[in-house]
């Protein structure tokens, strides 16, 4: 049987694999799931992804599947109860972040109809496909997450500076930064 050869972040866990495999860098224009992963990305500041995926059924369950209606109308009870829930990254910040989050998403998605129209705006509906041969040749943000970045702060967003607002750009397929021997760079999309 042979191996398949992925990029090397992926080997820790089965659970990082699968994410890897099924989803980093898989074209996304689901609005709930581009919450999701908005969401997910600033849960990780500061942390490792493994830590924020351990915990994504948490978050699913603790933010009503990302359904931003429901999410914008939490109240500071709701961010009491999530300040004691183990099941999410207790960080009031990053919880009150979200629910600001799901108020300036709504606005986005009247603007633009949906929040994908707004976001592939950004590369005209194309996925940027990077050719990396090595893990450490993935920048950390570029021009285009900075980009972005500013314009989410100018609409209200928080926890969204150039390098989570890239990392976003990964996991929704914005950008594919698989490396060149990964079976996932190969594929189609």
């Amino acid at each position: 049987m042979k191996t398949l050869i992925r990029c090397n972040w992926a080997q820790h866990s089965r659970k990082m694999q699968q994410y890897h495999d099924e989803e980093w860098g898989v074209p996304q224009h689901n609005d709930q799931k581009l919450f999701e992963m908005l969401t997910l990305e600033g849960a990780q500041a500061g942390l490792s992804w493994s830590t924020i995926l351990d915990r994504r059924e948490g978050y699913r369950r603790a933010f009503k599947n990302f359904d931003v209606d429901l999410i914008s109308k939490f109240t500071n009870e709701d961010i009491e109860r999530l300040i004691k829930d183990r099941s999410i990254i207790r960080n009031r910040l990053k919880i009150k972040s979200t629910i600001s989050n799901a108020k300036v998403f709504i606005k986005v998605q009247k603007e633009f109809n949906s929040f994908n129209k707004y976001i592939w705006s950004f590369t005209n509906k194309k996925t940027i496909i990077n050719n990396f041969n090595k893990l450490d040749q993935v920048p950390p943000e570029t021009k285009l997450s900075n980009e972005i970045s500013k314009d989410f702060k100018k609409r209200g967003f928080t926890f969204v500076g150039p390098k989570i607002t890239y990392a976003f750009m990964q996991s929704i397929g914005i950008v594919n930064d698989h490396v060149s021997n990964c079976f996932c760079r190969k594929r189609k999309r």
